[in-house]
């Protein structure tokens, strides 16, 4: 009984799961940044290029 009650009161787990969670929220925000970053900037360089 000792064990689980143990187990139950220990948060160190859920402090990991979190900055699990942070972390892939912040990579999602970043590919998503960097998608649509990627795709202005290949409009731009067509447009360059048509130019020339």
């Amino acid at each position: 009984m000792k064990l689980v009650s143990k187990f139950l009161k220990d948060e160190s787990g859920a402090t990991a799961i979190e900055y699990g969670l942070i972390a892939a929220l912040i990579s999602v925000a970043i590919i998503a940044a960097a998608t649509t970053l990627g795709s202005n900037i290949s409009t731009t360089f067509n447009d360059i290029a048509a130019q020339i």
